[in-house]
């Protein structure tokens, strides 16, 4: 199926918009998360010694 030129490129900007979501999302929850993770992390190692 034939497509305008202006719509030719819209698949790949839907995909970055995507990724730069995900890419955000995945900050922030890391940013809120780290001191739980890196907490149990230590907790973890340190009682198995």
């Amino acid at each position: 199926m034939w497509t305008r030129k202006s719509e030719a490129g819209q698949g790949l900007v839907e995909y970055a918009v995507i990724i730069v979501f995900l890419a955000i999302l995945s900050i922030v929850a890391l940013t809120f998360l780290a001191d739980g993770i890196t907490n149990s992390l230590y907790d973890t190692v340190i009682n198995s010694l």
